[in-house]
């Protein structure tokens, strides 16, 4: 019974921590949503770092960065059902890398789902708000959400890459092949080809070889 606490008490830190970066993803997304539908015209355009930042409020009906513009429904069936997995998943976390990953995953999904489901023109195909633009540096409009979704993409992409699984665990890099002990190369005690003691293949003059228990010849004349 012992040996089951850690991994108890280790499944509800990393479940609260998704849960708590999934709801502040999902806060600041429709907080940062009702700000801009209250405050700004649809197509007006706000400078914040000059033009190099700027609030520009669009209606997005596609996925993220206004791709594939006329497949809102599919996009709204693709999110729930990777809130779905999330949730499935979300019982066999034990790292909080990962919670943190898919909490932001999470947070970033149903945030633009909420956009899909409740916004103009209809339940299921309701455009999304965007409004953070760079004009310099990207030629797509985003939100929040986006930048959640995004990051939580990147992090997915390190923890596979340092090889961290779903429990916390590290894949440990490859190296060369495991071998079993003892088959003559690297220097191993036992080196191949060497002959135990007492092999009958050794001469009797050889350390290691069988003892001779022949009495010596007796060398006198028969006379």
């Amino acid at each position: 019974m012992s040996s089951d606490k850690p991994a108890t008490k280790a499944s509800v830190r990393v479940l609260a921590t998704l849960a708590f970066v999934a709801v502040v993803a999902y806060g600041l997304d429709q907080g940062t949503k009702l700000l801009v539908t209250r405050t700004l015209v649809e197509g007006g355009s706000v400078d914040v770092v000059g033009e190099f930042f700027q609030l520009h409020f669009v209606k997005n009906p596609g996925a993220a960065f206004s791709f594939a513009s006329g497949s809102t429904w599919i996009f709204s069936i693709a999110a729930a059902g990777v809130a779905v997995a999330i949730l499935v998943v979300a019982r066999r976390i034990r790292s909080l890398a990962w919670s943190i990953m898919l909490g932001m995953l999470l947070g970033g999904t149903l945030g633009n789902l909420t956009d899909r489901l409740l916004r103009e023109p209809s339940f299921g195909q309701g455009h999304v708000v965007d409004f953070i633009y760079f004009p310099s540096l990207l030629p797509a409009i985003f939100n929040v959400a986006d930048v959640f979704i995004v990051s939580s993409m990147g992090l997915l992409l390190l923890l596979t890459l340092l090889g961290i699984g779903l429990d916390g665990t590290r894949t440990p890099s490859t190296g060369k092949p495991a071998r079993p002990a003892g088959d003559g190369r690297d220097g191993d005690p036992q080196v191949a080809g060497s002959t135990a003691v007492g092999d009958p293949g050794t001469s009797g003059d050889e350390p290691g070889g069988p003892v001779d228990t022949t009495p010596p010849a007796d060398h006198r004349s028969a006379s």
